[in-house]
């Protein structure tokens, strides 16, 4: 398999995996911030997840299928999973390094994407680059203690 097509794969999955971690925290983040946390995390997930389909469709267009299963989908994550309660805090670390995981991965189909003249896509990637890094500025700030 090409290796833009994997690397478009690992996006895809730590997409996926970043939504739903955002999605599971929306349901259970408990706590005083609960009213603030829950909304930030609403928003969190809708965005990352507004990406998933036109990260699968462009694997399409490259000529490759998209993953047709969470399994195989799981075999091209870099994040790893979280099945314990967590505290609103940890929860948020836990965004904090899957997103940074994340990010790599774009970054680095960005770098074959543009190799490969492949601009639709990469200009694509490059916005994804932009959400993610807006992600992490917030996830910094809300982890960073108060004045």
């Amino acid at each position: 398999m090409n290796e833009t097509i994997i690397a478009a794969k690992i996006v895809l999955a730590n997409t996926y995996v970043l939504y739903f971690k955002a999605h599971s925290f929306h349901w259970n983040v408990v706590g005083e911030s609960f009213p603030q946390y829950h909304d930030f995390l609403g928003d969190f997930y809708q965005e990352v997840y507004g990406a998933v389909d036109k990260l699968a469709e462009e694997i399409r267009a490259l000529g490759e299928f998209a993953p047709r299963s969470i399994e195989e989908l799981y075999k091209f994550k870099t994040i790893s999973d979280q099945n314990q309660a967590m505290g609103s805090r940890e929860m948020f670390m836990d965004l904090q390094t899957a997103n940074s995981a994340t990010l790599d991965s774009l970054n680095k189909l960005f770098s074959m994407l543009t190799a490969a003249n492949e601009h639709g896509f990469a200009n694509f990637i490059a916005d994804r680059m932009d959400a993610h890094k807006k992600h992490a500025w917030m996830l910094t700030s809300i982890l960073k203690p108060g004045n």
